[in-house]
């Protein structure tokens, strides 16, 4: 299941609030005194509430595999296998030595780039 965006009032009606400009459509919570938003109205876009909360088995999970962070071969080698892997901050040579055990061992990684991927 996918989370539910939640947009900004008034989002859609004014660029300098996100119409059309995605980063720009951040939450703020809806304060006004006749706000339909706010009083939660049919209709109108829905409000972050606890119902929505993440279950708690998945919580930290990306893509339903628990993400592990990984520095050298030895901590990839050592990884379970229902893990998504994060490579650390490292120089290229190691980076692309931990791309090429990993797709042998056919293990999901999460900061590829598309750089790194290609072989260039």
């Amino acid at each position: 299941m996918r989370p539910k965006k939640f947009v900004r009032q008034e989002s859609s009606r004014h660029s300098r609030i996100g119409k059309n400009r995605k980063k720009l459509q951040v939450w703020r919570k809806p304060k006004g005194r006749d706000s339909k938003m706010r009083l939660k109205r049919k209709s109108y876009p829905a409000v972050p509430l606890v119902g929505y909360k993440t279950p708690k088995k998945d919580f930290g999970k990306i893509s339903g595999l628990i993400p592990v962070l990984v520095h050298n071969s030895n901590e990839l080698n050592r990884i379970p296998q229902n893990s998504i892997v994060i490579i650390a901050r490292i120089g290229a040579k190691k980076r692309m030595e931990l791309l090429k055990i990993a797709t042998e061992k056919k293990i999901k990684i999460l900061n590829v780039g598309e750089k790194h991927e290609t072989g260039k």
